[in-house]
């Protein structure tokens, strides 16, 4: 149930994207859901290869490196969808640092609430 809710909330983070920057679109709540999806696999999948495969760059950088790692499988799954569209890296940049910013906050948010209910449930 808690995946759900983030998978929800996630998705409604995304479309709330592209009022906060006009770069990113999002033609719907559906393309939003898919969106939020492909972003959860490639940085299941991919991110893990990308991090070993820059890992010096990332480490000279003091970890720095990793926020570019983000904004570019954030701008990949743009090109990877009709729905999401983002017209620039700088805007995928921004995009993947707000909603990675919002993934804490319903992290946060749903860890709360679901402690709160298993603590009141015998």
């Amino acid at each position: 149930m808690k995946i759900l809710f983030k998978w929800f909330l996630s998705a409604f983070a995304l479309m709330s994207l592209s009022y906060i920057d006009a770069g990113i679109t999002i033609n719907g709540f559906e393309s939003a859901m898919i969106a939020t999806l492909v972003i959860g696999f490639l940085n299941l999948f991919v991110r893990p290869v990308l991090v070993v495969l820059t890992l010096p760059v990332t480490l000279i950088s003091l970890g720095l490196f990793l926020f570019v790692i983000n904004a570019f499988l954030f701008w990949m799954a743009s090109a990877l969808l009709e729905g999401f569209q983002v017209q620039s890296f700088a805007h995928a940049m921004l995009g993947s640092l707000i909603y990675s910013f919002l993934g804490l906050v319903i992290d946060s948010a749903l860890e709360r609430l679901f402690s709160a209910q298993s603590q009141e449930s015998p």
